[in-house]
């Protein structure tokens, strides 16, 4: 049986590596989120099941993305977070196909409580990739705080006389361009310390 232990990689080398995990992560995270959103503003005329389907599929892309951003990230409160957020959103996903059962207002609750808390762990992670490695993370911080505003909206829409999920095509929407935005900074950031 072999005693030998990984040689830790570098600390450059590991930001490099991370950096370019986030800028995949980030830009395949935002294209989905505006794939949904065109997909779902077709079909949620009906909570059937195609609108139903796609309810549960977009938290579960989330899920995957906290998945791999965690496998990605070093140990340490902010990869808690992430996980959490995954762990969150896969709950967001079943209750959201519980919730489809009940038509509009129940669907908007569960959408706006799930914005709510994953647009706060999203301002938490943001906050702890400042750095100028990872692009200052603006893009983050807005989205984040943008889901949790936006989210208890949903709530209050919710709770009023016509709900309706029209809106969560342009969260899905502003989400992913806010993605996208993040992934061009992470890559603009990269060819910057590469040059400097």
């Amino acid at each position: 049986m072999s005693t030998q232990t990984a040689t830790p990689k570098p600390a450059g080398q590991t930001a490099t590596g991370e950096r370019a995990s986030l800028l995949k992560l980030y830009l395949s995270r935002g294209i989905l989120a505006v794939a949904w959103a065109l997909a779902f503003a077709r079909a949620h005329e009906d909570v059937d099941a195609v609108a139903i389907t796609l309810l549960v599929v977009y938290p579960l892309i989330d899920a995957v993305s906290s998945l791999l951003d965690h496998r990605a990230t070093p140990e340490g409160a902010e990869r808690r977070v992430i996980a959490f957020n995954g762990v969150l959103s896969t709950l967001a996903a079943i209750a959201l196909g519980v919730a489809g059962a009940g038509g509009e207002a129940p669907v908007l609750h569960v959408f706006g409580v799930w914005a709510v808390v994953s647009g706060l762990a999203q301002v938490i992670v943001g906050l702890r990739r400042r750095g100028a490695e990872f692009g200052k993370q603006w893009p983050t911080l807005i989205s984040g705080g943008l889901s949790f505003l936006v989210g208890i909206t949903y709530n209050i829409q919710a709770a009023g006389d016509h709900p309706s999920l029209d809106v969560l095509s342009v969260y899905a929407t502003g989400g992913g361009v806010w993605f996208i935005l993040q992934a061009l900074l992470l890559g603009w950031g990269s060819r910057q310390l590469r040059t400097a």
